[in-house]
């Protein structure tokens, strides 16, 4: 799954969150938030595990 990169830049804001503090919140590694930070796409449990703690918004909608 894809991450919308401003979606989550503006999520984790207005969270006031940092990548670390997300990482424990999600239950991920901060090499994991690091990776869906720079555009890389990731596991659908690590996108609903995101969208947890910072709304479903995040996610991009799949293209057909």
């Amino acid at each position: 799954m894809r991450i919308d990169r401003a979606k989550f830049a503006a999520a984790l804001a207005r969270a006031d969150l940092n990548g670390n503090q997300l990482a424990e919140k999600a239950g991920l590694s901060r090499g994991t938030i690091t990776a869906v930070r720079t555009g890389k796409s990731c596991s659908k449990e690590t996108a609903d595990k995101l969208a947890a703690v910072l709304g479903r918004e995040i996610i991009e909608e799949a293209k057909v």
